[in-house]
């Protein structure tokens, strides 16, 4: 059975009033405002590159934009291990992923342990979680949870309710909304304040937008990236990825929608059930109607070589940046539900992805490599009115960082084993004194589908220093003021033996604060 959901039926100032609503919940949530509200929407390999706040050569987020214009915007905004689990573990611990366990996306999250929402729950916060969760275990710490499996769909979407399955008509992006803005107006304690973990499943593989946005980037050509055809030289781990766009580690089927009835186009995803599996008529009607002349005119250029692979760039940035689209409308949705009904000044609203994304450098899609455009995250905050900063934040912050913050801005005390740093000292003109200068990295999940190896590392202002470890023992360095897109591995080469000690002296370092010293895990 199909519980359709849209904002017209779960929104009540739709029957009484704009104005008799507004009145309402400004009045309702005053006994509140002593106490900021938490709203924390995160998406699934939402890449820097397209998120105009950013970098607005391919598309325009104005909505999440919006987050940054009475906020803050942090341009070093970086994660500990790229991989979607192990990040989204970490952002509710304040742990690297070796302290609270979810190293890799098979293991299953142990939801026994402390967590952001447990302290704040424990404080008087209601909180919820509506969306991706993706950690196998079910939630903990939420007085309400409403929750994709596993890795969720994109047309008529099941959700887990508080342990109950049902399937909802419509789109996962809208329909997630749906539900979050149904808990915040109709089913919470308007008395307390309310923390929500809005998390949604797009952009992740493999795609799919909403019938509705399906054209918008047709008529588009985007540029190739600088390093589109990186040839890996020097780089051996980055040699032996599988995540390339050239090869078959995009599917034409699978990932780029070429579906063709003739069977004359192959795929290696044999299990796929199709895009249109859980459509209903008139989402396959549209669906069809925009893919099929696109394959009929694939077909027909019979590309190969490098035309094929440029091809193939060109698709994946136009599927993706449309479910962007879909992404942008929605939390535009949620930001104007605020707006109108008083909560927004007095809500701290935050916007990440897991981790960021390739779209197209050195050829590849997906994350998992420290190299930037994976290991660099966007992370906009709009502040309650009772702070001042404003503007651009450049200090290099981390996803272990979130819970922190979410605590200290509630007036909840952070706990000593909590590794991140809480971010609210950077909402101040005054520049915090002793702010790190340098990040940790540590990723596990090899082998796996895209055989990126095991590495860990570190990152400065300036370098980078990766080892690549377990069937290769490889190290990597870079200048990024001088080689920002990291063609250049400096290991090794003269001149840089200093640097090169200094890291490894700061590594180590890093280790030891973090605990992550024990040599039989790597």
């Amino acid at each position: 059975m199909r519980n359709k959901v849209n904002k017209w039926s779960i929104l009540p100032f739709v029957f009484c009033g704009l104005f008799a609503l507004q009145t309402s919940c400004k009045t309702t949530n005053e006994s509140s405002t002593q106490r900021p509200n938490v709203l924390f929407i995160m998406t699934d390999d939402h890449s820097l590159q397209t998120l105009s706040a950013y970098d607005n050569r391919f598309t325009e987020t104005p909505n999440i934009d919006r987050i940054a214009r009475d906020g803050v915007i942090f341009r070093n905004s970086f994660v500990g291990n790229s991989i979607c689990g192990p990040s989204r573990a970490t952002m509710l611990t304040g742990k690297h992923t070796h302290i609270n366990g979810q190293i890799n996306n098979d293991v299953v999250f142990d939801g026994s342990q402390q967590t952001f929402p447990k302290l704040l729950q424990q404080a008087g916060y209601q909180t919820a979680l509506v969306g991706k969760w993706h950690l196998k275990s079910d939630p903990t710490g939420f007085d309400y949870w409403n929750v994709l499996p596993g890795q969720g769909h994109y047309y008529n979407p099941d959700f887990i309710e508080m342990g109950e399955q049902k399937q909802y008509e419509g789109y996962v992006t809208t329909v997630t909304t749906d539900l979050a803005l149904n808990w915040l107006e109709n089913s919470r304690d308007q008395k307390k304040p309310f923390c929500m973990l809005l998390h949604h499943k797009a952009p992740h593989r493999v795609w799919e937008p909403d019938t509705m946005y399906l054209d918008d980037f047709e008529d588009q050509t985007f540029p190739l990236p600088d390093n589109f055809f990186d040839t890996y030289e020097g780089r051996k781990a980055a040699a032996e990825q599988k995540l390339s766009i050239r090869s078959g580690d995009m599917d034409l089927i699978y990932d780029l929608k070429m579906e063709d009835p003739k069977g004359e186009i192959e795929t290696r995803m044999k299990w796929y059930p199709g895009h249109t599996s859980r459509m209903n008529e008139a989402q396959k009607v549209a669906w069809e109607k925009h893919y099929t002349p696109i394959m009929a005119d694939f077909k027909r250029q019979n590309l190969s070589g490098d035309e094929l692979y440029k091809w193939k760039y060109q698709r994946y940035m136009k599927d993706y940046l449309s479910c962007i689209k879909s992404v942008d409308e929605n939390v535009g949705r949620v930001l104007d539900y605020l707006e109108e009904t008083g909560q927004l000044e007095n809500t701290l609203v935050v916007y990440t992805s897991d981790q960021g994304f390739y779209m197209g450098e050195h050829g590849w899609f997906d994350k998992r490599f420290m190299y930037e455009e994976s290991f660099r995250t966007p992370l906009l905050m709009h502040l309650p009115k009772s702070y001042s900063k404003r503007g651009d934040i450049t200090e290099l912050v981390q996803n272990i960082d979130y819970a922190p913050t979410f605590l200290d801005v509630a007036g909840v005390a952070v706990p000593e084993d909590i590794q991140g740093v809480s971010l609210k000292s950077l909402f101040s003109s005054e520049k915090p004194e002793n702010w790190r200068k340098g990040l940790y990295y540590h990723y596990y999940e090899f082998p796996n589908e895209h055989m990126v190896k095991r590495h860990y590392g570190i990152r400065t202002d300036r370098y980078k220093l990766i080892h690549f470890y377990h069937d290769i023992d490889v190290w990597e360095l870079y200048d990024l003021e001088n080689d920002p897109h990291e063609m250049n591995n400096l290991y090794g080469k003269e001149g840089y033996k200093d640097i090169t000690e200094q890291l490894k002296k700061e590594l180590k370092e890093l280790q030891t604060l973090y605990q992550d010293t024990d040599k039989s895990t790597f």
